[in-house]
């Protein structure tokens, strides 16, 4: 995967996305409908009706980026949230990536004392 290391941050745009837009019509979303700065060093993440196809879409020092992934066979796990726009972190990203639910990844318990 040929994405930046160390995104600042992951967002999704929750719901479909034509998948006919490229590089411009995807920058004009994050800052309009999304309501983001598209050069910030972050990663805007689209998804197709179908959940077959995701394209990311982020600022690369001099130009924008624009990753295209389509699955063959299975479907992406998609949030269907009410909310705009979903913030991940990267390792999300990579599972969602990888086709798993990263929603549903085990829940950070933190405790202060052992016994």
């Amino acid at each position: 995967m040929m994405l930046p290391h160390n995104p600042k941050q992951v967002f999704l745009a929750v719901g479909s996305t034509d998948m006919r837009k490229s590089i411009n019509g995807l920058s004009v979303l994050v800052e309009q409908a999304m309501d983001l700065n598209a050069f910030a060093g972050d990663l805007f993440v689209f998804c197709n009706r179908r959940r077959n196809m995701i394209k990311i879409l982020y600022w690369d020092k001099n130009g924008f980026a624009l990753w295209h992934k389509r699955l063959e066979k299975h479907r992406f796990h998609w949030p269907t949230s009410t909310e705009q726009v979903v913030s991940l972190g990267a390792k999300e990203l990579g599972w969602l990536l990888a086709g798993l639910d990263y929603s549903h990844a085990h829940e950070h318990l933190s405790y202060r004392f052992a016994s």
